[in-house]
C-alpha cells in the first residue's frame, strides 16, 4: 500500500538533495529579512502584543509561512513541470502506479519540502529569539503545521494540474495565496480587525493555521475550532486534488 506514492516521493527528494544548500539559502532569506525588518528593526516602535514581545509574536507565523509556502511551491511547480515539460506523469500512467499514488506522492513531497525548509527557518529564528519554547508546545504546534502544509500541498497539486501556463501559477500566488496568508494575522493581532469582518477572518483556513499555530507554540493551548477547521479543510482539498487530477489526465 502506497508503494507507488513512496517511490514518487523518493524520486523527488533525491532531486532536492542535489540542490539542498541553495534551496535552503534562498528560502531562509525572505522570512529572515521580514523578521529582522519587523521583529528587530521596529521593536522599539511597536509595543508588546497581548503581553508578548513583538519579535516573539511574529516568529511562529514566519516559520509557518515558510512551511506552507514551500509546500505549495513544490507541489504546484513539480506537478506542472512533470506534466507539461518532462511528461513524467505520462510515464507513471503506463506503470501500475495509480492516480492516488501520484497525488499522494506529490503531496508527501510538498509536505516534506515545507517541513525541511520550515525547520531551517525555525533554527535561524530561534537563534535570534531570546524566548525558548517548551518541547510540548512544539509538538502541539506541529499539529497545525502538518495539516497546514498538507492543505497548501493539495492546493499546489490542484494548481499544477489545471494550470497550463507557468506564469499563472505565480499569479495565483500573488492574487490568492499571499493575501490569504497576510490577512491571517502574521504581523498583527486579529483583534485589530473591525468586529464586523472578524467572523469572516476567523473562518479562513489560513487563520486557523497561523493563529492556531501561534497559540500552540506560545502557550501550548489548542484552539479546537481552528483544529477542526484545518482538519476538515485538509480532507476536502485532498479529495478535490484526487478528483481534479483524475479528470485532467483522462482528457
Amino acid at each position: 500500500m502506497f508503494r507507488g506514492a513512496i517511490s514518487i516521493w523518493r524520486r523527488d527528494m533525491l532531486v532536492l538533495r542535489r540542490s539542498i544548500v541553495s534551496e535552503l539559502v534562498s528560502v531562509i532569506a525572505y522570512p529572515l529579512t521580514l523578521y529582522l525588518a519587523f521583529g528587530v528593526g521596529l521593536k522599539g516602535y511597536i509595543s508588546d502584543v497581548d503581553g508578548i514581545p513583538y519579535a516573539i509574536f511574529i516568529a511562529p507565523g514566519l516559520i509557518s509561512m515558510t512551511a506552507v509556502n514551500a509546500a505549495f511551491d513544490e507541489s504546484a511547480w513539480s506537478m506542472w513541470f512533470h506534466r507539461k515539460v518532462q511528461r513524467t506523469i505520462e510515464e507513471y500512467r503506463v506503470t501500475p502506479i495509480t492516480v492516488y499514488d501520484i497525488v499522494i506522492g506529490k503531496i508527501f513531497c510538498g509536505f516534506s519540502h515545507g517541513a525541511i525548509k520550515g525547520i531551517a527557518v525555525a533554527l535561524v529564528i530561534f537563534l535570534l529569539t531570546p524566548f525558548r519554547f517548551q518541547l510540548l508546545h512544539i509538538l502541539t504546534y506541529l499539529f497545525f503545521i502538518f495539516f497546514g502544509s498538507m492543505i497548501f500541498s493539495c492546493l499546489g497539486t490542484i494548481c499544477g494540474t489545471i494550470i497550463d501556463k507557468p506564469e499563472n501559477i505565480g499569479r495565483m500566488q500573488g492574487v490568492v495565496i499571499v493575501p490569504l496568508i497576510f490577512m491571517s494575522g502574521i504581523f498583527f493581532p486579529l483583534s485589530s480587525y473591525p468586529a464586523a469582518i472578524l467572523p469572516f477572518i476567523n473562518s479562513l483556513p489560513t487563520t486557523a493555521i497561523f493563529e492556531g499555530a501561534r497559540r500552540a507554540l506560545l502557550s501550548g493551548s489548542i484552539e479546537y475550532a481552528y483544529a477542526l477547521t484545518i482538519a476538515a479543510t485538509a480532507a476536502i482539498v485532498f479529495a478535490l486534488a484526487v478528483i481534479i487530477f483524475d479528470r485532467k489526465i483522462e482528457e
